[in-house]
C-alpha cells in the first residue's frame, strides 16, 4: 500500500471518527434534556403536561383555556412571553409590563426579542404548536428542551443547554387598537377618572381651558410643556421649561390633538400605540405600549 493510498485511509477513518463523536455529542445532549424535563414532569406531577404531536421533544399544557375558535395560522396573534430556566427557576426573558408582542401565529415560530441584545431571529416552531391549541385570551406552558431552544451556544442572559419553562399568554383580540383600548378603559376605571374618546381613539381630559392663540395645524411651531409615562405610571420624559417643535415633527396623537385647543390649555391624552411609537419603540418605551401624558400649550408660532 502506497503512502497515499494510506492517507487517503487514514483521511476516511478520521472524518468518520469525527462525524461519530460529533453524532455522539448530539444524541448524548438530546438524551440528557428529554430525561431532565421527564423528571421535571414527574417530580412537579404535571400531568397534564402532552408531548407534541410529532414527538420532537417539547411538551405543553393549556394552563388557561378559554371559549370560542381555536387560532389559526392566518389570525393575528397579541401575547406576552416568560421564559424560565427549567432547572432553577430564574427568569430569562418577560415582555414588558406597558407592550406586547404581536406577529400572525404563522409567523409565530421566529421568535425575537431585543432583550435578548441581539438582532438574530431563532425557529423555535413549539411556540406555533402551542398557540394552535389556544383560542384568543389562553395560556399555554411549554416545557422547551435546549436543542429546540438556544442550543449548545445560549444567547444573551439563557446560558448554553439550557431547558426553558416557557410560558405564551395571548390576549382576546386580534387587532392591537382593540387591545389598546381595552387597557385604556381599565386604567381610567381603576383610576376613577372621566375622558372624552376623540373619533382618533385617544382619550383626553381638559384640565385648563386655554383662551390664547389657536393652533392652526401641523406647520405650526408649538411651545409646550409636558410629562409622558406608561401606564404603570413611569415616566420616560419631560420638559418642565417648554420645548419648541413644528407639530410635523412630533408624533402622530399631539399632531392631532394639539390643534383642537389653544394657547394656555392644559390637557392630559391617552395614546393608543400606533399613535405614538407603535410596534418599534423608542428608548425605553416597549413595543405596543400605550402612553399618558400631560401637556400645556405655552404659546404657538403659525
Amino acid at each position: 500500500m502506497n503512502k497515499f493510498t494510506k492517507l487517503g485511509l487514514f483521511a476516511i477513518l478520521l472524518a468518520t471518527i469525527i462525524f461519530s463523536s460529533c453524532k455522539k455529542e448530539y444524541d448524548t445532549a438530546q438524551t440528557v434534556d428529554d430525561a431532565a424535563i421527564k423528571t421535571y414532569i414527574s417530580k412537579n406531577n404535571l400531568t397534564q403536561m402532552i408531548p407534541d404531536s410529532a414527538k420532537t421533544g417539547f411538551y405543553y399544557q393549556v394552563t388557561n383555556p378559554t371559549d370560542g375558535a381555536l387560532f389559526l395560522n392566518s389570525d393575528s396573534v397579541l401575547y406576552d412571553v416568560t421564559v424560565k430556566s427549567l432547572s432553577s427557576g430564574t427568569t430569562y426573558l418577560q415582555s414588558p409590563s406597558n407592550g406586547n408582542l404581536g406577529t400572525y401565529v404563522g409567523y409565530l415560530n421566529s421568535f425575537f426579542q431585543s432583550s435578548l441584545s441581539t438582532s438574530t431571529t431563532y425557529n423555535i416552531p413549539a411556540l406555533r404548536t402551542a398557540v394552535l391549541k389556544l383560542k384568543p385570551g389562553g395560556t399555554a406552558r411549554i416545557l422547551l428542551p435546549s436543542y429546540l431552544a438556544f442550543g449548545r451556544n445560549g444567547v444573551g442572559p439563557i446560558p448554553s443547554n439550557e431547558n426553558l419553562d416557557f410560558i405564551i399568554k395571548t390576549y382576546p383580540y386580534h387587532k392591537q387598537s382593540l387591545l389598546d383600548d381595552a387597557k385604556i378603559q381599565s386604567y381610567l376605571t381603576a383610576k376613577a377618572l372621566t375622558a372624552t374618546k376623540d373619533p382618533s381613539r385617544i382619550y383626553y381630559i381638559v384640565n385648563t381651558v386655554g383662551t390664547g392663540d389657536p393652533v392652526n395645524g401641523i406647520e405650526s411651531t408649538v411651545n409646550i410643556k409636558y410629562t409622558g409615562r406608561t401606564l404603570d405610571g413611569t415616566s420616560f420624559d419631560s420638559n418642565a421649561t417648554g420645548y419648541s417643535s413644528t407639530l410635523t415633527g412630533l408624533i402622530r396623537a399631539w399632531q392631532i390633538m394639539i390643534p383642537k385647543f389653544k394657547v394656555g390649555t392644559k390637557f392630559r391624552m391617552f395614546i393608543p400605540s400606533d399613535l405614538a411609537y407603535g410596534t418599534s419603540g423608542s428608548g425605553t418605551i416597549p413595543a405596543n405600549a400605550v402612553l399618558d401624558f400631560d401637556i400645556e400649550i405655552v404659546g404657538v408660532t403659525n
